[in-house]
């Protein structure tokens, strides 16, 4: 069974900063991509930003220069560092985990989600 477990959600006001994390556990022999994507209130889902496993990267527009995401293989973790936040980027957050190799599957996960509330 894998589970994605998100944490360092809350709330910050604008031009803050915060870090998320989200680890992958259970039997996992690899993972292809992690991301994280949000979802504010009446909007779609929408991707923020995703790694893979060789460490390339790629940002929603609205995000870069200001959002850094990061992996660490060896613990199937990733980071969204959060810099100079904006009320915009309220949103509930979700991990992604792409093409997850277990002994007995591939498949994709979501983690929970966690709250970001940034007030102006």
């Amino acid at each position: 069974q894998v589970r994605l477990v998100e944490s360092g959600g809350g709330l910050v006001q604008a031009a803050g900063s915060l870090r998320l994390s989200c680890a992958a556990s259970g039997r996992i022999f690899s993972i292809n991509a992690m991301g994280w994507y949000r979802q504010a209130p009446g909007k779609q889902r929408e991707l923020v930003a995703a790694i893979t496993g060789g460490s390339s990267t790629n940002y929603v527009d609205s995000v870069k220069g200001r959002f850094t995401i990061s992996r660490d293989n060896a613990r199937n973790t990733v980071y969204l560092q959060m810099n100079s936040l904006k009320p915009e980027d309220t949103a509930v957050y979700y991990c992604n985990a792409v093409g997850v190799l277990t002994t007995t599957r591939h498949s994709d996960y979501w983690g929970q989600g966690t709250q970001v509330t940034v007030s102006s």
